[in-house]
């Protein structure tokens, strides 16, 4: 991993969470729907499409990598981003450690994102750190019922804690928490995850494209 980066202070900082490409342990739900080559060739296009949404923006970005099995591509480029770990735990405990670290740094302001969202645009990022100068909490949710995008100008722990991961009650217990809180509560538009087959099918019934086209920047 790369720990080379300091990050300058009242920064704004972008994490990404990330696996490196290998069959069998991307997009698992996905591929026992369609099979895992071309699960991880729809991997693959996420990682990319997700690079080039982030590219245009001037934030300090760090790209948290899971643990890499044997066949991992450890080619799988991330210029400009600083690499590190991810910690040990469940997802909300992963979360928290790497805005932690930020906040450490005195980023001013920080995003999180995934790799799973093909509807994810610049202007969704730009709108999230643009919302963070005037709100607390900025939320993408995602139709299934998790979010695509978690930012915050200081750490809140409870936001990490309590949550069933990767059910359809964590977007809705997210805003309850920060409700609770008292928060200034920003909320994008509503984006789909590509997670298993039968999400990839609407995605591509909703939006006319394939995965085989490859994805459209915009």
């Amino acid at each position: 991993m790369n720990n080379d980066f300091v990050a300058p202070p009242a920064l704004n900082h972008l994490i990404v969470f990330a696996r490196l490409p290998e069959m069998g342990r991307v997009k698992t739900r996905l591929a026992a729907d369609i099979g895992a080559e071309p699960a991880l060739s729809i991997y693959r296009q996420l990682l990319a499409h997700t690079r080039a949404v982030v590219a245009p923006l001037p934030v300090h970005k760090t790209v948290w990598l899971a643990e890499a099995g044997p066949a991992a591509d450890l080619t799988d480029a991330w210029p400009g981003y600083e690499q590190l770990a991810q910690p040990p735990g469940d997802l909300g405990e992963k979360m928290q450690a790497a805005f932690a670290h930020d906040f450490d740094r005195q980023a001013a302001a920080v995003v999180i994102i995934g790799t799973d969202c093909p509807g994810l645009t610049t202007a969704h990022l730009t709108n999230a750190f643009e919302a963070l100068r005037t709100h607390d909490v900025v939320l993408g949710p995602a139709t299934d019922g998790g979010y695509y995008l978690l930012g915050m100008k200081q750490l809140w722990p409870s936001l990490f804690t309590g949550k069933s991961w990767s059910t359809d009650t964590v977007c809705a217990a997210t805003v309850a928490d920060a409700q609770q809180l008292g928060l200034r509560l920003q909320l994008l538009s509503e984006l789909s995850d590509i997670d298993t087959g039968a999400d990839l099918r609407a995605w591509e019934t909703s939006t006319g494209k394939t995965f085989g086209q490859g994805l459209r920047v915009l």
